[in-house]
């Protein structure tokens, strides 16, 4: 909702590749954002359980959806994270990771 709300389309939810699942690809602008969602009993856990190899595997995975597109690897993209608790609080954080 956080993304529809400002105006992005979602391109895919729960994309699977053979590298991986990315639970939302959405683009606002000609800019695809991927992004992780985590849950977890509070916000503070829920950033603390990406790890550096589900980083890697969603950058590769996101590799391959780029390849799906007419631009490639030359699209403007972003990964974002999810943040949610069980009690519904929801914290985005854009640009958590970046890929050279």
């Amino acid at each position: 909702r956080h993304y529809v709300d400002r105006g992005h389309t979602v391109l895919a939810r729960r994309w699977r590749g053979r590298s991986g699942e990315i639970d939302l690809i959405v683009e606002k602008d000609a800019r695809i954002s991927f992004v992780e969602v985590k849950t977890a009993r509070n916000i503070a856990q829920a950033a603390l359980s990406l790890r550096p190899a589900q980083a890697q595997r969603i950058a590769r995975a996101a590799q391959e959806f780029l390849g799906t597109r007419s631009t490639g690897l030359d699209t403007e993209c972003a990964f974002d994270v999810g943040l949610t608790d069980h009690k519904g609080a929801c914290e985005i954080i854009e640009n958590a990771f970046f890929f050279e």
